[in-house]
């Protein structure tokens, strides 16, 4: 019998031992695998990190691209609106002007535009009621000086201020709104240029 104890205690013995190899391997295999994993998930977290990071870089210069774009297009609505506002605040500033100031104006206007042929110039109802005296001779005497003739005529024209000058079939709308319309892209710039440097 105490041979048999002893194979069973060799048994025995080998069994605890192939167990603790069995278990030391597995144990390794297992350290290994957890250590692969670690890595890979080290890696993974580290490029999602990267790229993360990127796409946080992009998305914050696209913001700051809109803001800045946002930014820039309030600010020309902003000088837009204050240029138009300078340019309505003169034109009613034109439009009331004293009698000889006004007229002066419009005696410096006419002589610019006055030409060669027999020529009528049509002032609205309100500025017919308060041309002053001898400004039909000034705008003659003009008349005569560019070769022609000019006449003022009692019919009123449909504009608030200025006046329309007419050759024949030829006519030219000199009305300050009318001005300012087909100068307004120049007058834009000159106010820009005054108003903001």
């Amino acid at each position: 019998m105490a041979g048999i104890d002893e194979i069973l205690n060799i048994i025995d013995s080998q069994k605890k031992q192939t167990e603790s190899s069995i278990i030391r391997s597995a144990q390794k295999k297992a350290d290994a695998i957890i250590m692969e994993g670690r890595e890979k998930a080290d890696r993974a977290f580290d490029e999602h990190l990267k790229k993360l990071e990127q796409q946080i870089a992009r998305d914050y210069e696209n913001a700051c691209n809109s803001v800045d774009s946002d930014m820039k297009r309030r600010v020309l609505k902003a000088r837009v609106e204050c240029i138009n506002e300078v340019i309505e605040k003169t034109a009613q500033k034109l439009h009331e002007l004293p009698d000889e100031e006004y007229f002066g104006l419009i005696e410096r206007l006419a002589v610019k535009n006055l030409k060669a042929g027999e020529g009528v110039i049509a002032f609205s109802e309100s500025d017919l009621k308060r041309i002053p005296e001898g400004f039909e001779k000034k705008l003659s005497a003009a008349a005569v000086s560019a070769g022609g003739s000019i006449k003022i005529s009692e019919t009123p024209a449909d504009i608030e201020d200025g006046f329309i000058l007419s050759y024949g079939l030829i006519s030219e709308n000199c009305s300050f709104r009318a001005i300012i319309e087909s100068e307004k892209e120049s007058i834009r710039d000159r106010a820009a240029s005054v108003l903001f440097g």
